[in-house]
């Protein structure tokens, strides 16, 4: 079975800035392109005319081993700049949704997103001839697994926390990349597969924060791009 609410439907923004109906946004920026180290800062706003302002302090952040590629999300525009595929090792940039948390524990009240308990049988595959790339299913609900490789969530330490980046989910294109998360590093210095990493307790007062209510987005670039697209996606100044 699919697990409920993970990778529902995106839609690309037709016109005008892609973060246009969020009132929540988490921004992620890098040196440059190859920069594995990075800094986060969220940022809310009263209404779609409001300025963002920043909420708590920037913390560090590691993305892919790989850096940053161009990835699938809400932006229609991008520019010069490598683009992500499965298994280079890069996180995606651009403007993507986040959707559900999830982690080990068998509930999370107080969340105020969609939360997904990660049980043995809790998978994310990585398959692109399976027709259930880049989706959270429970193979237990599953009668006919396609797939031949996954990643067993609830066997990854750094998914005890999560949440899930809507990267190629509109629909999934086979080997443009799949399960994309932020979730808890393994140290400041170690990238990841093309995920966004953060300490555990930055990670869980994220989690506090989001608000679906609010259409909390992902903004991540390096530094250069982020400049050049200020203004028209009207991101907050850094």
């Amino acid at each position: 079975m699919l697990i409920p609410a993970v990778h529902g439907k995106s839609r690309r923004a037709k016109e005008g800035s892609p973060l246009a109906r969020s009132r929540q946004l988490v921004v992620v920026t890098t040196r440059d392109w190859d920069a594995v180290q990075g800094t986060l800062r969220r940022f809310e706003r009263e209404n779609s005319k409001s300025e963002w302002r920043q909420v708590g302090d920037a913390v560090p952040i590691v993305v892919g081993r790989g850096g940053l590629g161009w990835g699938a999300g809400l932006n229609s525009e991008t520019g010069d700049g490598p683009v992500k595929k499965e298994g280079d090792g890069k996180s995606p940039a651009g403007v993507f949704s986040l959707s559900n948390a999830f982690g080990f524990a068998a509930d999370a009240p107080g969340l105020r997103v969609p939360y997904t308990p990660l049980t043995p049988t809790v998978e994310c595959v990585d398959d692109v001839n399976s027709r259930r790339y880049n989706l959270i299913v429970d193979r237990g609900g599953v009668r006919d697994v396609d797939w031949n490789s996954s990643e067993k969530m609830r066997s990854v330490d750094g998914y005890r926390w999560g949440v899930v980046v809507e990267h190629n989910a509109n629909p999934p294109v086979p080997g443009r990349g799949s399960c994309i998360f932020l979730h808890i590093w393994s140290g400041p210095d170690k990238g990841t597969a093309g995920c966004t990493a953060m300490e555990q307790p930055n990670l869980e007062a994220l989690l506090r924060w989001l608000d679906a209510k609010k259409k909390p987005l992902l903004v991540q670039l390096p530094e250069a791009q982020y400049e050049r697209l200020r203004s028209a996606w009207k991101l907050p100044a850094r």
